[in-house]
């Protein structure tokens, strides 16, 4: 008798209901769990690090693929581009480079990374004065300002592809991670701010993706720690301690910068968020439409500006409203409201400047409402093109199955109109006939239609 399998038996019998919870929760997420082994994993990031050949043609051919899809607007040719270039290497390398403490390999990611970065905005510069369209589209100027969620999403994405690539099912994961935390789209945007010598553009898209970069690196060194990656080995004790603590300032002098940006960034967002609620619940209503609301940040501190058409608050109002600014995080923050002909100094509004506002506003909702019956019409056309085709079938399926099957008087498709895509939907089949098939004949006549017709799925239904 297996005394093992006796004991294991007994000593799960004696677990609580909570520990076998508990023990299969810690399996379910055990990071060891079909794991890679370290050394192919480290070889792995290294080989995909260095840029030479092949991989910078591919590289320049993702850059103009992604300045063309930014310069026309198109969000499908951007992803495209995405999804073939190889920049994610050396920023893994980098964060791995970190996490073992191979200096050389620190040395190698960054030597590559400067090297791609500047292949990538040359390309889109030299793309951007050499194309006839110059106009900024609303994809380059989402490019040009980081957010705080730009940096939730660099770190969460250099966690999941670290965890990708140390294990054996990969997966699509690195795809995904690189379509996700956007490397390429703001390498393309600073080429286009060079090219029109915008200089907000450049260094606004730059900081984009440097701070993209260092949390995907960060993201990465926290995940090559956690996974308890085997540090390099050095003989030289004394040149081991000079590495480490070389790695350890670069580390620190990387990540620390790019740390206090981002809790910029965060007070930037709650100060925007607060704003916002600030706007909607004191200064809208249903006789005041907000037009515009606009936080910006000066020499002399904040101001909020907000633009009002309807009923005109009075200035009493608005000094007792500005009084309650500090419980929505606006302190030091200054009021500025615009509404009717006049801003309450007697300057008169800016009526150019109210008119590209409402057209703006006029815009976005046009171009929301024009995508979705864009939408509309492709499902629309689908449904219009599988009745085309069969009705076209219609004519052929019947001729031939009244020489294959005597029996059969009539066949006609009805497909689902509501059915979105053709690879989803069922075909039903109405089958008038003369006499009863057999059971094998039936069985024969299904397949011949299923093969005949080319639809996925078929529910036949005899009359």
């Amino acid at each position: 008798m297996n005394t093992d399998y006796l004991q294991s038996s007994n000593s799960a019998e004696k677990l609580s209901i909570g520990q076998r919870i508990k023990k299969r929760l810690l399996e379910l997420i055990d990071l060891g769990y079909q794991r890679e082994n370290e050394h192919f994993t480290i070889e792995t990031i290294k080989e995909d690090v260095d840029f030479r050949g092949s991989r910078i043609w591919i590289l320049v051919c993702a850059i103009l693929i992604a300045s063309l899809g930014l310069n026309v607007n198109s969000t499908a040719v951007i992803i495209g581009a995405m999804l073939i270039s190889p920049l994610m290497g050396p920023i893994i390398g980098f964060g791995l480079g970190l996490g073992i403490s191979d200096f050389e390999l620190i040395k190698r990611s960054l030597r590559n990374l400067a090297l791609i970065t500047l292949f990538s905005v040359l390309t889109a510069t030299i793309y951007f004065v050499l194309t006839p369209l110059s106009k900024a589209q609303s994809e380059l100027l989402a490019r040009t300002t980081p957010t705080v969620y730009d940096v939730l999403i660099a770190f969460v994405g250099g966690v999941a592809g670290m965890v990708a690539i140390g294990s054996r099912n990969k997966g699509n994961v690195a795809t995904g991670v690189a379509i996700a935390t956007a490397l390429m789209p703001p390498l393309c945007t600073a080429g286009y701010g060079l090219s029109q010598l915008n200089w907000s553009f450049f260094f606004g898209a730059f900081y984009l993706y440097i701070i993209n970069s260092v949390f995907i690196g960060l993201g990465t060194y926290v995940m090559v720690r956690a996974l308890k990656f085997p540090r390099k080995a050095f003989i030289d004790k004394e040149r081991e301690r000079h590495i480490r603590r070389l790695v350890t300032f670069i580390a620190v002098s990387t990540i620390m910068p790019s740390i206090y940006f981002a809790f910029l960034l965060v007070q930037d967002s709650v100060r925007e968020d607060g704003a916002h609620r600030f706007v909607s619940e004191h200064l809208s209503s249903p006789r005041v439409q907000v037009i515009r609301e606009r936080l910006s940040k000066s020499r002399d501190g904040y101001s909020l500006e907000v633009v009002l058409l309807g009923k005109e608050f009075e200035e009493t109002y608005i000094d007792s409203i500005s009084t309650l600014m500090p419980r929505y995080g606006l302190d030091d923050t200054k009021l500025i409201i615009k509404q009717g002909f006049e801003d309450g100094k007697g300057q008169e509004l800016n009526v150019d400047e109210l008119r590209s506002v409402v057209l703006q506003d006029l815009y976005a909702n046009s171009e929301r409402i024009i995508k979705q019956q864009q939408r509309e019409i492709d499902s629309l056309k689908q449904v219009l093109s599988r009745q085309s085709r069969y009705s076209r079938l219609s004519g052929e399926v019947n001729a031939e199955a009244r020489m294959l099957f005597p029996e059969i008087d009539r066949i006609t498709f009805a497909p689902a109109a509501s059915a979105e895509s053709y690879q989803d939907s069922v075909l039903i089949v109405l089958v008038d006939r003369s006499r009863k098939l057999s059971a094998m004949d039936e069985k024969r006549f299904d397949g011949w239609l299923l093969e005949r017709s080319k639809a996925p799925k078929l529910n036949v239904i005899y009359k």
